[in-house]
C-alpha cells in the first residue's frame, strides 16, 4: 500500500467509532464497511492531510484514488473524491477517464452524487469543451450511474445551464424504470426551477411521459 494511505488510514483508525459505523453501513445497505467517523470530523481530517501531503502529477493523484476505492472502507472512497476536488490544479484531459472509472466504481447515490459536487461540475466549468462529447456518451451509456451524472451535472449551474441539453437528456431518459434516473430527472428540473419556474413548469407539462416521480420531484417546491 502506498505511504500515503498508510497514513490516513492510521487517523482514521484513531478516531473510529464502532457505533456508528454499523450505522453507516446500515444506512447504506450494507454494502460497504466504515470506520464510524461523522463527516465533520473526516473533512477536518481531511482538509489538513491535503494541505500536508502535496501530490506531484496527475498520475499520482490517479494512482491514490483508485488504491483508496481498492479499500472496504467508504471513507476511503469519500477520501478519494474529495482529494481529486482538492486537487483542481492537476485537473486535464485525463481527468475525465478518472472520473468515469470512479462513477463506476464501488457505486452508489453516495459516492456518485459526492463525485459531482466535488469535481464533475467543477471541471465542466473549467473545461466547457468536454461538456458536450463526455455528458452524452454517458447519457447514452447502460450504465445507470453515467446517465444519472449526465443529468445532474448542471445542477448548480442555475442560469449558467444549458436547457437545450438538459432537455435532450430527460427526453432520452424519461422511459427508464430505474429509481435513480427517475429521481435524477426530478431533481435536475427543481434545481433548474429556482431559477426559471415557468420552463420547468412548461416543460413537464409537454413532457407527459415523465415518470410521477419525475413530475413530482421537478415541481416539489411549485
Amino acid at each position: 500500500m502506498h505511504p500515503y494511505l498508510i497514513e490516513i488510514k492510521k487517523i482514521y483508525s484513531a478516531n473510529a467509532d464502532v457505533e456508528n459505523a454499523k450505522g453507516a453501513k446500515a444506512y447504506l445497505l450494507n454494502q460497504f464497511e466504515f470506520f464510524g467517523i461523522k463527516t465533520p470530523l473526516r473533512r477536518k481530517i481531511c482538509k489538513a492531510f491535503y494541505a500536508t501531503h502535496p501530490i506531484k502529477d496527475h498520475a499520482m493523484l490517479t494512482a491514490l484514488v483508485k488504491a483508496s476505492f481498492a479499500e472496504p472502507q467508504r471513507e476511503l472512497h469519500y477520501f478519494a473524491i474529495e482529494l481529486l476536488g482538492y486537487h483542481k490544479k492537476l485537473w486535464c484531459k485525463q481527468t475525465i477517464p478518472l472520473i468515469e472509472w470512479m462513477i463506476t466504481h464501488n457505486s452508489w447515490w453516495d459516492s456518485v452524487d459526492s463525485t459531482n459536487s466535488f469535481v464533475i461540475s467543477k471541471y465542466f466549468l473549467e473545461f466547457p469543451e468536454a461538456i458536450e462529447p463526455t455528458t452524452l456518451k454517458w447519457n447514452h451509456s447502460k450504465n445507470k450511474w453515467l446517465q444519472r451524472m449526465s443529468l445532474l451535472f448542471q445542477l448548480l449551474y442555475k442560469d449558467k445551464t444549458d436547457t437545450a441539453l438538459l432537455s435532450q437528456y430527460i427526453e432520452h431518459t424519461q422511459l427508464e424504470e430505474d429509481f435513480f434516473i427517475r429521481k435524477a430527472i426530478g431533481w435536475a428540473l427543481r434545481a433548474y426551477a429556482y431559477t426559471d419556474p415557468i420552463w420547468v413548469k412548461h416543460f413537464v407539462k409537454t413532457h407527459p411521459s415523465l415518470s410521477s416521480l419525475s413530475k413530482k420531484e421537478a415541481l416539489k417546491h411549485q
